[in-house]
């Protein structure tokens, strides 16, 4: 349902409207822009989609992981936006599980289940990085016409503003953050922000990307159509470690000054890659020119992923609309017909 190819150059694709909207914050607790931006439409809720006068989307606000945001962590036993698989959601859990693990599953129950019909439409989660990417949509779909209409018109209403879409190739089972709960989803990570800080610009950076993608929702479900396109696809190739001591497997080396905040501009072989601590300059190996990005994340040291390669793509959008409260009930008619 969430990706579907047109007949024909032109054609319009009719998708289900967005009657349920999330909007989370706080999914790691120092990732600030979202908890402060949460917690003020918390208090504004009631005006956010004021414009709406037909069945008016139900736009919830969650501040996902309230322990962690106590305690200005990313987490307190584990992260939490690794905590939605398929197997995490739905296997035995013990007493002692850590916090994370019990909170996904009071989230799935909110906002999914995951991959079920109630689930909501639409789930925007609001995240911060310590690296140089400007705003970021991030999705495990590269044809969910949805997000990437979404990203479309963030793209011209925030002309001033670095935007690219980065595609996770992973199968719905396997996808791992908050967002893949809903229908739709996708990541709104904005950066350079230390994590534990709120910088002002990027901050309001991130109020403007959720009031135009609320917008966006506000004038799909009115009945707008959204003239076909093309998106420029960023989608994830490899990670990279740091070099490390095959002992102490501590690093040996951080980010080449010449490659340090140029995220999504293209390494290419034999580039500047690392500098190690006693000043050698380590070399990209790799067989292709690809575009970095994560560059020295502060929050994957722990993960071992110094930065993240990916392939770009030019990607055809097609033109949508929501579909109609008749054709709608003729798709569940049919759907009925086809389960008879």
């Amino acid at each position: 349902p969430l990706c579907c190819k047109p007949e024909k150059r032109g054609k319009v694709v009719c998708l289900p409207r967005l009657s349920r909207v999330a909007v989370c914050g706080g999914t790691h607790g120092n990732e600030l822009s979202g908890v402060y931006l949460v917690r003020e439409l918390l208090k504004a809720k009631d005006i956010v989609m004021e414009e709406e006068r037909e069945e008016p989307a139900s736009v919830l606000m969650v501040l996902a992981n309230p322990r962690a945001m106590q305690q200005c962590r990313r987490y307190v036993d584990t992260d939490l936006n690794r905590c939605f698989t398929h197997a995490t959601l739905n296997g035995p859990i013990s007493d002692s599980a850590p916090y994370e693990m019990t909170r996904s599953r009071e989230l799935n129950a909110m906002l999914g289940p995951k991959g079920s019909p109630g689930a909501v439409d639409l789930v925007c989660d609001l995240h911060n990085t310590t690296a140089n990417m400007g705003l970021c949509l991030i999705a495990y779909s590269d044809c969910d016409w949805i997000c990437l209409h979404i990203f479309k018109h963030l793209q011209r209403q925030m002309p001033d503003v670095p935007m690219r879409f980065i595609h996770f190739d992973v199968s719905s089972k396997e996808s791992y953050s908050l967002d893949s709960v809903g229908k739709h989803g996708f990541a709104m990570e904005i950066g350079p922000q230390p994590h534990g800080v709120v910088r002002s610009n990027i901050y309001t950076a991130m109020k403007d990307g959720v009031q135009h993608m609320l917008d966006w929702v506000r004038l799909f479900n009115s009945g707008t159509i959204f003239e076909a396109g093309f998106v420029d696809v960023f989608t994830i190739v490899k990670n990279i470690d740091y070099p490390r001591d095959s002992e102490t497997h501590n690093i040996t080396a951080t980010i080449h000054p010449q490659l340090q905040d140029r995220d999504f501009l293209l390494l290419h072989p034999d580039d500047a890659l690392f500098q190690t601590f006693s000043g050698e300059t380590l070399r990209y190996k790799g067989n292709e020119p690809l575009y970095p990005f994560f560059v020295n994340e502060c929050a994957y040291y722990e993960k071992g992923i110094a930065l993240s390669l990916a392939r770009k793509r030019h990607v055809v959008v097609p033109a949508i609309r929501a579909q109609t409260e008749a054709e709608r009930r003729r798709d569940q008619q049919g759907f009925a017909s086809e389960e008879e």
